[in-house]
């Protein structure tokens, strides 16, 4: 093999696996690329994901708004039925005592 020869060959080589290097490169690229429809998908699902999150956000918020009213409901409700019974109880101790004074009235 002269000097010829052996440049020749040499170059073959080089350039056959150059061309599988590339090659290779370009298969992997290939299997590895992300489509526009998955980048499109990938889009929307973050889109409805933020939306789902406003969404628990603002009925998290209802719900507390909610729970304010009612347990400020159940307080006035409470002092309403404190109030009711202490007239209940007082409206019984004057008829107790009406009873008493008539009672005395019929026996004397």
């Amino acid at each position: 093999m002269n000097r010829t020869e052996f440049i020749v060959a040499t170059a073959i080589i080089l350039f056959v696996a150059f061309s599988l290097g590339w090659f290779a490169s370009w298969l992997i690229n290939r299997f590895t690329r992300v489509s526009k429809a998955e980048v499109g998908e990938l889009d929307r699902m973050a889109q409805a994901l933020h939306e789902a999150e406003e969404t628990r956000d603002q009925a998290i918020t209802y719900l507390q708004q909610r729970e304010a009213e009612i347990t400020n409901q159940l307080s006035q409700t409470e002092a309403e039925l404190r109030a009711a019974m202490d007239g209940l109880r007082d409206a019984r101790q004057e008829a107790e005592e009406m009873r008493a004074h008539i009672e005395r009235q019929s026996a004397g």
